[in-house]
């Protein structure tokens, strides 16, 4: 098309003609017949004059509305961008919010300095009123609601406290004379952590004539001493002989041992007359030994490494204390982070106790190995009176090498060097660390305390002998925390950094010795520990081998009940006393599972 109109507009305009030519008014001389539509394809070739016509029209008022309106708004946005410049100068030119750091003192400093008091005080005005606000109560009051009120409370008995709608007792109640006691009394006492037997038992109201004969029974099975702090009792008081002195006791039983309980009767507790009336107990008390099985089979628990070995083997139920005492006993033989491979298998024994009436108790750590391949790469087993782990060979070597005595940086070597104090050439027998006073410091290794004291240049030393012909000296110390004769566990305080004797300022000064010469302790990579032989080997291999044969999972199981063995039925509310009641310390310090 000529005229530059789309082919789309074109034809959208001509059926728009062809819609509205027929509605045009037709002359009546040309109306002979009744009028026909116009041809298609004429009214498109009239709508681009259709088009041209309607963009000539004059505007409507509407239109025109509109064009003035749009003027009247490009007119007052001009304005307010010209007013908006305008004041945007005049207040730079105030600057009324200088730095106030800046220039102090100055006319530019005082007018902020009065804008910043401006403001403040303008803040302090407009501070909100604190004043309570005065409202309707939420409910009604009265001496009704009070009395319900009152009636619902929580106070002292001796303020007249209620109990539901049962009021206190007001001045016009008379007092009874006397009262009729309780036949009985059962109570559930705890021996406290440094209280005694006899003191517990004073304070629940037993006689102390029976207090001096259940001590006596009592001794007779274990020695009331050795009672645990938190052992439970169950005491039964019975009707005062006469008022104002102490009940008798009836009943007490209690659990003396992990494998023992012991109780206390009078003749005639908890029996009935023909005619259904309680007998009155009488006659001196007794001891009953209730002896408990006790199955002292190990736990063994195996199972893979894994990318944690703690989380692997508290996912398996090994108890948290034994899973530390393991970490232990093999970082001190083998470097945990090199050795230990995802893929191998922990092995671990622990000492494990089942009672008979279902309660558990597990010990100290026994065995401790890693497997790889299906063989054993490391085995521990701890032997002797002291405790100490050994190989599966009996060889107890430390080789992870000695422990830093202090957690510091190594200030001056071993070798000769000029004395800061004495100013000469001289042998400095040791390795100097930097710690801060009062920094503790450990034994490198298990050993014996064969001096402590003062020792001339040295200050306060501590000296242990640790077997083989090795010992290690630590000097300047603030203060010791071990005597002669004790014996030391590898990683346990002995002292403390301080800078006594010859010393320029507070650091440690490790020195070792083998066969009574001194050595660099740098030179030194592990601790020869004592060797088993003879007899002792031979036992300790048929220990590790009875240990390797023990099951695993077997200790988890229910102790199958014995002829004649019946375990009483126990309430859902007294199974979560069952370890308090049991009274026994736990295996080496070890909570029960």
């Amino acid at each position: 098309m000529t005229d530059g109109t789309r082919p789309d507009e074109t034809a959208s305009a001509a059926d728009a003609a062809t819609a509205l030519v027929p509605a045009w008014p037709v002359p009546p001389h040309l109306a002979a017949g009744p009028q026909q539509p116009l041809d298609p394809q004429f009214a498109r070739g009239l709508a681009p004059y259709l088009m041209n016509a309607r963009k000539l029209a004059p505007p409507t008022r509407a239109d025109e509305a509109k064009r003035k309106a749009h003027e009247r708004l490009e007119a007052l946005g001009a304005r307010y961008d010209v007013w908006r410049g305008a004041a945007s100068a005049w207040f730079a030119k105030l600057d009324l919010a200088p730095d106030l750091a800046e220039d102090i003192g100055s006319r530019r400093w005082l007018r902020g300095l009065g804008t910043m008091v401006a403001l403040g005080a303008v803040a302090l005005a407009a501070w909100p009123d604190m004043t309570p606000l005065e409202a309707r109560p939420a409910m009604p009051t009265g001496e009704a609601v009070q009395d319900e009120l009152r009636s619902q409370m929580i106070l002292p008995l001796a303020l007249g406290a209620d109990s539901g709608r049962r009021m206190g007792p007001t001045p016009a109640v008379i007092p009874l004379k006397s009262a009729p006691e309780r036949p009985q009394i059962q109570l559930v006492v705890t021996l406290a952590p440094g209280d005694s037997f006899a003191a517990m038992l004073r304070r629940a109201g037993v006689a102390g004539d029976d207090i001096d004969r259940a001590a006596a029974l009592i001794g007779q099975a274990v020695a009331v001493g050795d009672i645990a702090s938190g052992t439970q009792m169950d005491l039964v008081l019975g009707r005062r002989p006469a008022p104002g002195v102490p009940r008798p006791l009836d009943s007490l039983a209690f659990r003396a041992r992990f494998d023992l309980a012991l109780e206390l009767t009078r003749p005639g507790v908890g029996e009935v007359n023909p005619d259904g009336t309680p007998v009155v107990p009488s006659g001196p008390l007794a001891l009953i030994r209730n002896p408990i099985r006790v199955d002292e089979t190990p736990l063994r628990v195996r199972g893979i490494v894994g990318t944690s070995l703690y989380r692997s083997m508290r996912a398996a139920g090994v108890p948290a204390s034994a899973v530390q005492d393991y970490l232990k006993a093999l970082d001190a033989q083998i470097d945990m982070e090199r050795e230990v491979r995802p893929t191998d298998e922990f092995d671990i024994i622990i000492a494990y106790r089942r009672a008979a009436t279902g309660e558990r108790q597990a010990g100290q750590l026994l065995y401790a190995g890693v497997d790889r391949g299906g063989r054993p790469k490391t085995q521990l087993m701890r032997w002797g009176s002291d405790g100490r782990f050994y190989e599966a060979s009996g060889v107890g070597e430390q080789r992870r090498g000695l422990l830093a005595p202090v957690p510091g940086a190594l200030t001056s070597g071993f070798g000769m060097r000029r004395h800061p104090i004495l100013g000469y050439m001289r042998m400095h027998a040791g390795i100097d660390f930097r710690a801060a006073w009062g920094t503790p410091i450990v034994a490198v290794s298990d050993g014996r305390v064969s001096s402590a004291g003062r020792a001339g240049g040295c200050g306060i030393a501590v000296r242990l002998e640790h077997g083989g012909g090795l010992s290690t000296r630590y000097c300047h110390m603030s203060r010791m925390a071990v005597a002669p004769g004790m014996s030391v566990r590898r990683g346990q305080v002995i002292g403390y950094v301080g800078s006594t004797g010859l010393s320029t300022g507070p650091h440690l000064h490790y020195e070792m010795y083998r066969g009574g010469r001194m050595v660099n302790p740098a030179s030194v990579q592990f601790v020869s520990r004592a060797l088993l032989s003879g007899t002792q080997l031979i036992d300790f291999q048929r220990q590790l081998i009875k240990l390797k044969q023990v099951e695993v999972g077997k200790a988890l199981e229910e102790l199958a009940p014995e002829p004649g063995e019946v375990k009483a039925p126990v309430r859902e509310i007294q199974k979560v006393d069952l370890g308090a009641k049991a009274g026994a310390r736990p295996l080496a310090g070890k909570v029960p599972l």
